[in-house]
Order: structure tokens, then sequence, then C-alpha cells
């Protein structure tokens, strides 16, 4: 086992680098998604894959959600969750922003 030491400052730009490798994603999903277990299915999945983040319902029928984490495991999570729901998801909106940090878990908001 080999233990690294690391010089005043040399950490802290270890840590960045890797916070800089995780990303968080925006999305609204359309279709027949509310009521038949898609909010319980997503948060499933995303602590599965360690992800960050919450689920909700919104008002005109879609589900919205924030997931934070590693592009592969974020890919692999839509990817389950497409599988999960092909027959209940017609859309889906999908915007990339700055990881925040902000979210310890994965919860579902009411």
């Amino acid at each position: 086992m080999q233990i690294r030491l690391y010089a005043a400052g040399e950490l802290s730009r270890e840590i960045n680098s890797f916070r800089s490798m995780k990303k968080r994603v925006h999305i609204i999903v359309s279709g027949l998604v509310q009521g038949v277990g898609f909010r319980f299915t997503v948060r499933y999945l995303a602590n599965r894959y360690r992800l960050a983040g919450w689920v909700r319902n919104t008002y005109d029928g879609k589900v919205e959600l924030e997931v934070e984490g590693t592009s592969p495991d974020i890919d692999n999570f839509l990817q389950d969750l497409q599988k999960e729901f092909r027959s209940n998801i017609t859309d889906y909106k999908k915007d990339e922003l700055p990881a925040s940090g902000q979210d310890e878990g994965f919860h579902i908001r009411f």
C-alpha cells in the first residue's frame, strides 16, 4: 500500500480536479410519468449509481429532476431509467449544469 503526502495547496488542487470531473444535469420528463412509481425508481437508480440530487412531480404532469455525479454514472442512470420506462416516456429535455455539491444523497421532493 502506498501513502501519498501532499504539499500545501496540492491537495486542494487535487480535490478541485476531482470536482471538475463531476457534472449536474437538469431533466424534465414528459409522458405518463406520474402515478406509475417513476420518482421512486429515479431515487432507487440514483442511489444505485451514487448520484446526488432530487426529483419531483410538476403541476403540468411532468417530472423534474436534477442529478449530480460523474458522466459515466449519469449516462448509466439515464439508460436504465429509459429502459425501465420506455413505454411511458414520450420526451425529455436535458440541460447540463456545473456541479454544485449542494445535495447530500438523493431525495424526492413533495
